[in-house]
């Protein structure tokens, strides 16, 4: 029976070779899209979930004057001393880059890290060679990727070979594991032993701007909260009763880091756990409007095949055969388009990391949890694909179906279709209305005023010899302007207390503190409101002037910015006065609001450089200064950055979701357009003798247009009722994560239904100049 089934459906696929292939196609993007959001959301809820412990670590932070994910390295010491029923504490800490010689050879690295020996006993990553416990105990050793290994040593044997670190320390290589898997929160490509740099760090202040993450394994038994009530007691023993007052240690589960947004300052820019959630939600929508589409052609289909269910009838068939036949046709066609999806799939994994930076590869396809899955979901596409047109088809009267008259006009029928196709508009308009507002948020994000200049501007480590680099940098006749500082306006990673007792503020709050030169406030065009900019120092002076930000100024309780001017302030535990209020920057990304920041003069500090570029010649300028700098630091590798460019790196999760939005925005629109087709072409067949009339009596071709698409305006119209509000909440919550964000206006919803309106009138004009221009003749024959 069921290989009869097979045969028939078999049959009737070639006999139907366009419907066929609109249905085949409409799953299969359907599946595909569905497939690869179920691999992006698994990957991204599984973070961290591949060590044994993951349920038993935690990750030690801070919580000051705000959330800080690193803490000093004073603190892993006591806690291993105060804290003894800990199964393993361990240290790390991230470098974002530096420069490895092998040989003559030097490279410029990125994801450079450094970790004590009990690393590999919290964390389970594949080890290659070398001894876990060993390998990071002893100074002076370095843990290679494979990938790292394979760049520097081809097919030899890495172990007990030689790197050099920063032109400073020889390194020997102990161990190699595998690269990293995508779905860690950690990132490096290289791994220092800590007894390397352990001397030369800072282990006795908690407040230090050295500092590190610190992880620890409790016992099975120990619940966190027990140990998190013990830490006033430990911070005060240690450090005394100021730090405790000021400052509170936490533990963060290991699984929560990834989504812990708290935290913004850390290796990789933590994930919205509700935006992974929506792409799930887009993947049931996706699939939903796939099997939308197939069952309108097929009840289209069904219409036309109704002599065929008569015949069957009158020799005997039941009902039950009958839906066995549509759902054996309907398994077929979902066969070859689950066949079509995972190759689609499987041709779009390796662009994965660059359009929505997450690593996926083939393997995962293969996995038993993926396997039942996608066996789920396929099975799910059958019954919601293959029900209602069976169950539409097998009722058909056989006499009627005999003399083809079966057309499925009762209400109920027709309450289904245009549900239907509500339910379809409804959902190509939420897809729209969503990327339109991220795309705006987008545009806010790269193009919306900083408080600062950002354009042609490079920035770059000064390097040793940072007053011999400013005279090369006078005579160089394709740089405008430069400026030395410890950081940019967008760079931020110096944070300090501030308070004015004085004006009756004596608790501490935070601000951010750049260290800069005469230059700086001009070249990035910072606005001074009040007051004047920052001077250049002369020797002996002892006066500690300091431009803060209107931010900071209101924390203080002062409305007019030229009232803040000749005021009193502590920062960083020394006394300073205002001389002058800079309008406020955005430091940070809009994640978060302008903070507290503060600018004063200081040589000692001139990390940066930061030149404005002439757009003439720009190349040849940087080619200029690349070289000056080389020859004052022969060792090092010249490395720079434009400001703009750094900036639109903070939004690089954004970015990836965007990308995600239009990908599969488009999938659910590809496939309404193609469950519209379906259901004009049940229109046109089951109106093809009314069309025919109608020309008879003169009707145009316009009129038989407007005609099919009346129906389709009033429907499109409640939908977007519908949908509306529904994507206007949705994208509010989404909003709502960022300090700073644009507003939803009536622009967004009307080019929403504007779009719409394009895609129904296309695709509802083409089938009805289609029925139009049929001969009148063949029309009133239909029946």
């Amino acid at each position: 029976m069921l290989r009869n089934y097979f045969k028939i459906a078999y049959r009737t696929i070639l006999q139907q070779k366009s419907y066929s292939f609109i249905n085949v196609t409409g799953l299969a993007l359907g599946l595909a899209a569905c497939i690869l959001i179920f691999l992006v959301v698994r990957n991204e809820l599984s973070y961290d979930a591949f060590n044994r412990k993951a349920d038993r670590t935690y990750r030690v932070t801070v919580h000051g004057l705000d959330y800080n994910p690193s803490v000093s390295f004073a603190v892993a010491p006591a806690f291993r001393t105060d804290f003894p029923e800990a199964e393993q504490v361990s240290q790390f800490l991230y470098q974002r880059e530096a420069q490895i010689q092998v040989g003559n050879e030097k490279f410029l690295e990125e994801s450079f890290a450094f970790a004590d020996g009990s690393f590999p006993q919290v964390f389970d990553f594949e080890w290659l060679s070398g001894n876990p416990k060993t390998a990071l105990r002893e100074p002076n050793n370095i843990v290679l990727t494979q990938t790292m290994a394979r760049k520097y040593f081809g097919d030899v044997d890495p172990m007990g070979k030689t790197v050099r670190l920063d032109n400073e320390k020889d390194l020997r290589v102990s161990g190699v594991i595998r690269d990293l898997p995508s779905n860690t929160h950690l990132n490096f490509n290289f791994l220092v032993s800590w007894e390397t740099v352990r001397k030369d760090m800072n282990l006795k202040n908690f407040w230090s701007i050295q500092g590190g993450y610190l992880y620890v394994v409790l016992p099975e038994k120990l619940q966190p909260k027990r140990v998190e009530a013990r830490f006033p007691a430990f911070i005060r023993k240690n450090w005394g009763q100021e730090i405790a007052k000021d400052a509170a240690l936490l533990l963060q589960p290991l699984r929560e880091i990834h989504f812990d947004k708290r935290y913004l300052t850390q290796i990789t820019m933590p994930r919205s756990k509700e935006t992974i959630y929506g792409l799930a939600g887009v993947a049931l929508v996706i699939i939903l409007t796939a099997c939308i589409n197939f069952v309108n052609l097929a009840t289209a289909q069904a219409v036309r095949r109704s002599k065929e269910v008569g015949i069957r009838k009158a020799l005997g068939a039941f009902r039950g055969q009958l839906v066995g036949q549509v759902l054996g046709e309907t398994t077929l066609l979902v066969g070859m388009a689950t066949v079509l999806a995972l190759l689609a799939v499987l041709a779009f994994l390796p662009f994965t990391k660059p359009l929505l930076d997450i690593r996926l590869d083939a393997s995962q396809l293969a996995e038993p949890a993926v396997i039942a899955i996608i066996s789920g979901i396929v099975l799910i596409t059958i019954l919601l694909a293959g029900l209602y047109p069976a169950f539409i088809q097998s009722g058909f009267q056989p006499i009627k179906a005999l003399k083809a008259r079966a057309t499925d006009t009762s209400v109920s029928g027709m309450t289904v279709r245009k549900g239907l196709v509500i339910l379809q508009f409804a959902i190509t308009q939420v897809m729209i209305i969503g990327t339109l507002v991220v795309a705006s948020q987008m545009d806010y994000f790269v193009n919306q005023d900083m408080g600062f200049e950002k354009e042609a501007i490079v920035s770059f480590w000064s390097g040793n010899k940072a007053d011999v680099m400013r005279q090369k940098l006078k005579g160089n006749p394709g740089v405008e302007q430069f400026s030395f500082a410890s950081a940019g306006p967008a760079f931020n990673f110096n944070f300090t207390p501030f308070s004015s007792p004085e004006l009756g503020m004596a608790e501490d709050d935070v601000t951010e503190l750049k260290l800069v030169d005469e230059n700086y406030i001009p070249m990035y065009q910072l606005e001074m409101t009040a007051g004047e900019p920052i001077t250049k120092k002369v020797e002996g002076d002892t006066t500690n002037n300091v431009v803060v930000n209107q931010t900071l100024i209101r924390r203080l309780g002062i409305q007019k910015d030229a009232d803040a001017v000749g005021k009193r302030v502590r920062v960083a535990g020394a006394q300073a006065i205002i001389q002058g209020v800079v309008r406020d920057f955005q430091s940070e990304s809009k994640h978060k609001k302008i903070r507290a920041c503060v600018l004063t003069y200081n040589s000692r500090a001139f990390w940066q450089t930061s030149v404005k570029l002439k757009p003439q010649n720009l190349r040849e300028t940087l080619t200029k200064i690349e070289q000056d700098w080389t020859e004052l630091n022969p060792e090092s590798i010249f490395r720079y950055e434009f400001v703009d460019e750094h900036i639109a790196k903070l939004y690089m999760q954004e970015e990836k979701m965007y990308n995600a939005f239009r990908l599969f925005s488009g999938i659910a629109i590809i496939i309404g357009a193609m469950g519209l087709f379906g259901l004009v072409s049940l229109m046109a067949v089951q109106r093809t003798k009314e069309v025919g009339v109608r020309k008879v009596l003169g009707a145009s071709v316009a009129s038989i247009v407007l005609l099919f698409s009346r129906e389709f305006i009033w429907l499109m119209l409640i939908a977007f009722v519908l949908a509306a509000p529904l994507a206007w909440y949705g994208m509010d919550l989404w909003l709502r994560e960022y300090a700073y964000h644009i507003q939803i206006g009536p622009a967004i919803f009307l080019a929403a239904i504007l779009v719409t309106f394009v895609i129904a009138a296309v695709t509802v004009s083409y089938q009805s100049i289609k029925a139009a221009l049929v001969d009148p003749v063949k029309s009133l024959r239909s029946e």
